[in-house]
């Protein structure tokens, strides 16, 4: 079953087009590893280093990760179940610095994201096709199941991206 990007919001459509892989649960399972490869490669000496002022740090953005993962996968779980109840917005801004980012060692970090990750695809393979396809509404925009999903993975490729050539690219 493939995504039809018409029906996402243009806000999702830039997270989502960073994903090659057109099988959901190929792309969770690839997202998932590249960025554990990823974090176990930082050096802990850069993981609260900010290449400018008002960005977060890498400890910070690896937990807005997190929690992002989270919310969406908390909006999938909802929507799969034929919820009706259209779910708020949240704002990184002010969830990033409440996540303890700083008192978190980074192999911490990273075995929290594994686990998460491994529960996320869990929760998506025990969708039908059809809870694929059920939309919803959060933050006013209305998405479906496999969107989410989808986002999940590109939202983690653009920070990743970001952590990659801000941050620990060879200047």
């Amino acid at each position: 079953m493939l995504l039809n990007l018409d029906s996402v919001h243009s806000f999702y459509k830039n997270y989502i087009k960073l994903i090659e892989e057109p099988d959901l649960f190929q792309a969770l399972r690839i997202s998932g590893h590249r960025l554990q490869e990823f974090v176990h490669s930082i050096p802990q000496a850069k993981a609260d280093w900010v290449y400018a002022s008002g960005k977060w740090t890498i400890r910070e953005t690896l937990c807005h990760l997190i929690d992002a993962e989270r919310i969406f996968v908390y909006r999938a779980l909802r929507f799969a179940r034929n919820d009706k109840t259209e779910l708020p917005g949240f704002d990184e801004k002010d969830y990033t610095p409440q996540a303890n980012a700083s008192g978190r060692p980074l192999p911490k970090i990273a075995a929290e994201m594994a686990h998460l990750r491994t529960s996320t695809i869990d929760l998506f393979e025990s969708f039908t096709p059809e809870m694929l396809t059920r939309k919803g509404i959060a933050s006013g925009k209305e998405i479906s199941v496999m969107a989410l999903g989808f986002i999940i993975a590109g939202h983690e490729t653009h920070h990743r991206k970001i952590l990659q050539e801000h941050y620990l690219a060879e200047k």
